[in-house]
């Protein structure tokens, strides 16, 4: 059965709704927002014709974004032409036409991320290796075996935990360009977590430090997320933790 192009455009919508790249509004707060806009959404029907337009025109505009950011472009003003034929019901091309327009294009999408991911990890492997020579020669650096490298900001003195236990800590985390991208500080919380079930890094890190502990961990990408980009961290990156140990808990065992 063949689609209306604002149908594939709503799913499409729906689509990055789920992967999380929208975020999912409140009634009232999509009420204050329209009425800002000088729309008055008294019925289900307005709210639901308003929120099929206002998705489409979200998609397009997520669109536009991905595509810059690979040197691509969008003619918004066709976007508009295009919804407005689909609306009359008198696009000028077949829906043959357009999905294969379209999936021609997240081919070349796909194909542009790949090289610029694979340009990103290789830059990120040499910053990492540079990094890593000059902070180990600092003073108060120590490195283990598997490359991983600490320094003690605070001593403490209570009990260390081994690789089963589950511990309560604060801490950061920084790219090497000093980038925050994760912080339980910020949360105003702190984290507590199996230590056999957070990156290598972590479990071997913090097995090394006793409670009331601060350290400091330069941890290379293979013993942290490897070639995976995860979140805002991307692809073979060197990560810096500053981690404060609180407490070790009872120990899954």
């Amino acid at each position: 059965m063949k689609q209306s192009i604002a149908a594939i455009a709503v799913l499409s919508v729906l689509g990055l709704t789920a992967c999380g790249e929208q975020t999912e509004a409140t009634n009232d707060t999509e009420q204050t927002a329209a009425q800002t806009n000088d729309v008055v959404l008294e019925t289900p029907e307005a709210r639901q014709s308003y929120s099929i337009g206002a998705s489409m025109g979200s998609f397009a505009l997520s669109r536009q974004k991905q595509l810059v950011d690979l040197d691509m472009s969008l003619d918004m003003e066709m976007v508009r032409v295009g919804f407005n034929d689909a609306l009359n019901g008198a696009p000028a091309l077949t829906m043959e036409e357009m999905q294969t327009i379209i999936r021609n294009s997240d081919e070349e999408v796909r194909a542009k991320q790949e090289v610029l991911a694979s340009a990103t990890a290789q830059k990120n492997i040499e910053a990492g290796t540079a990094f890593l020579a000059e902070h180990a020669s600092k003073e108060g650096v120590s490195v283990t075996e598997s490359g991983l490298q600490y320094e003690v900001l605070v001593a403490g003195t209570g009990t260390k935990p081994v690789a089963t236990d589950t511990v309560k800590v604060h801490y950061k985390g920084m790219l090497l360009d000093g980038t925050e991208f994760d912080s339980s500080y910020a949360r105003g919380e702190a984290a507590e977590f199996p230590l056999n079930r957070v990156i290598p890094g972590w479990t071997e890190g913090v097995q090394l430090m006793n409670e009331g502990s601060k350290f400091k961990f330069v941890i290379p990408a293979e013993l942290a997320y490897g070639a995976r980009a995860t979140g805002s961290i991307p692809p073979n990156s060197t990560l810096i933790f500053e981690v404060e140990l609180l407490d070790v808990l009872a120990s899954e065992e």
